[in-house]
């Protein structure tokens, strides 16, 4: 099955594809696709720009299209499938696979600060076969990455013993090899939150758990896009990457059982001295929201203890070993119903979490406030020896 419309017949082969997925971003994407071009440039390799939207009515598509990259090719396409960017970056999966890339590099299409040595940097270990998946590292301030920095960095490296600090991070290098792996996984996977914003998590766990090399990271310097509150945008994507993160431990639960050591991951480049842009956080109404949707939860909850709930109820903030605890123990519920309402009740934690670190960091700077997410991954680690008895037990 083809999950693109609009591709043009006979279409040659090109060394390089960037992928670009998009909705409603007429704003950025003509100068991505132009960054982008003047980097395929510089490596002197034959590319392809491609992009793949989900419906926009903004005039994306016809930015897209007027930017200026020549003599690098574009095309854009509508994809097919459930509205999401993961169904977006399948049809860019199908298409590099077709024109039978070496490489391919996903960049998200809101990005501001995005630079042409990003595509060397993305693109370069892959070409020169020392891996097959680059994850991005970037400068970002303490309160960009929040489902990152609370779940996705902490609980993926306890599970699978990598440290890749930006699993979820939206600019990707991708390998011919892994490439192949990923369109080889069922149909059945674009009918679940892969198609959406689990995405990332997806590609990034399968990196660690099937690709023949091990993935590299590549330092990027700050990524200045649209940034979101995390107690008033980021419900969606919390559930679809969380949801897609718990099916994936299901799915790897073999691999990530014998575990137990955690190893860094090459860092390709060396990060530019850069200023990241500051991020303000309405505190006052995370620890609202936590709080009321606790009340309304708290009767139906299976699977945390009375005691977590009532401290986030009355304060709405969360310690770490509490939301270590909470995370490990829905996860096991997850494992028994694999239903999205495990997910969904989540969120006030995650809620009260996230109000607990800017409570604590507000006169921190980002290299500072570093040092408490690393200090909740080690409690995710020391607690894993505990939650794998009560998974395989």
């Amino acid at each position: 099955m083809e999950y693109y419309n609009d591709l043009p017949e006979n279409l040659e082969n090109y060394e390089i594809v960037v992928g670009i997925p998009s909705f409603n971003n007429a704003q950025t994407i003509a100068h991505v696709a132009k960054v982008a071009a003047e980097g395929i440039t510089n490596l002197g390799l034959k590319g392809l720009i491609t992009n793949s939207d989900g419906g926009s009515i903004d005039g994306t598509i016809e930015r897209f299209l007027s930017a200026r990259t020549e003599p690098v090719k574009k095309v854009s396409i509508k994809y097919k499938g459930i509205p999401g960017k993961g169904s977006a970056v399948r049809a860019l999966f199908e298409i590099a696979h077709k024109v039978k890339a070496k490489v391919f590099i996903m960049l998200d299409s809101d990005l501001r600060s995005v630079e042409p040595w990003w595509i060397e940097r993305l693109a370069k270990p892959i070409l020169d076969g020392k891996t097959q998946y680059i994850a991005p590292l970037y400068l970002r301030h303490k309160y960009d990455g929040t489902i990152t920095n609370n779940i996705c960095y902490p609980l993926t490296c306890a599970l699978y013993g990598m440290k890749i600090r930006q699993p979820i991070g939206g600019d990707f290098g991708v390998g011919r090899e892994l490439l192949e792996i990923y369109l080889e996984k069922p149909a059945s996977v674009w009918q679940t939150n892969v198609a959406k914003f689990g995405i990332d998590i997806w590609m990034s766990t399968i990196a660690i758990n099937e690709s023949s090399k091990r993935p590299m990271q590549a330092a990027l310097g700050t990524k200045i896009h649209d940034v979101k509150d995390p107690g008033k945008h980021l419900q969606g994507m919390f559930i679809q990457v969380v949801q897609t993160l718990f099916d994936l431990m299901v799915e790897y639960e073999s691999r990530w059982k014998a575990v137990e050591e955690l190893t860094a991951t090459e860092v390709y480049g060396e990060q530019p001295a850069q200023e990241v842009e500051e991020i303000v956080v309405d505190l006052k109404a995370l620890k609202e929201r936590a709080k009321n949707e606790l009340k309304e939860k708290a009767q139906d909850l299976h699977f945390v203890s009375k005691q977590i709930v009532e401290q986030v109820v009355e304060t709405g903030t969360m310690q770490p070993i509490d939301w270590v605890e909470t995370i490990y123990s829905a996860a096991l519920e997850y494992k028994k119903t694999r239903k999205e309402q495990t997910v969904l009740e989540l969120l006030p934690f995650y809620f009260s979490r996230v109000a607990d670190f800017v409570e604590k960091t507000k006169d921190m700077s980002s290299e500072e406030a570093e040092r408490l997410i690393e200090e909740q991954l080690e409690l995710f680690r020391d607690h894993k020896k505990a939650f794998l008895k009560r998974w395989f037990g």
